[in-house]
């Protein structure tokens, strides 16, 4: 399972609006944080959030059983390790 966590502050919801876009993807919330799942891979488009650079870089709270393979100005993706 693919899973991480966005803090829940307002800059952030735009991560979960737009991954639980995809219908695999799950989002949940554990204590302060988006808890955002998948049995397969994540990838949110950094366009589609409007995220600044500054946002988006620094987006990801955490990892679960998880790795970040790319998190560049085009996109964020999170696949199971």
């Amino acid at each position: 399972m693919t899973t991480f966590y966005v803090l829940d502050v307002p800059e952030n919801t735009p991560i979960p609006e737009i991954a639980a876009q995809d219908p695999a993807v799950r989002v949940g919330k554990v204590g302060p944080y988006f808890r955002i799942t998948s049995p397969g891979t994540i990838v949110v488009d950094r366009r589609a959030t409007g995220c600044r650079h500054a946002v988006w870089y620094s987006t990801v709270a955490g990892l679960e059983e998880s790795r970040i393979t790319q998190q560049d100005k085009d996109a964020l993706r999170v696949e199971a390790r």
